[in-house]
């Protein structure tokens, strides 16, 4: 049941996402460049946290 569910939800949303980028292509680009930019960001804290630790953790 579960993975009909799983199936079921990806299934809508690459329904969604080819909506969104037929219909309007620039707010499509603005929520890749949002997405991306939050993976940068998160990355960009690992590293820093880990630089931290790797510093002695001061």
């Amino acid at each position: 049941m579960a993975v009909n569910a799983k199936k079921l939800a990806v299934y809508a949303l690459v329904v969604f996402a080819l909506y969104v980028i037929i219909t309007d292509p620039p707010r499509a680009a603005a929520w890749v460049q949002i997405v991306f930019q939050g993976i940068s960001d998160a990355a960009k804290a690992v590293g820093d946290f880990f630089t931290w630790l790797a510093n002695g953790a001061k």
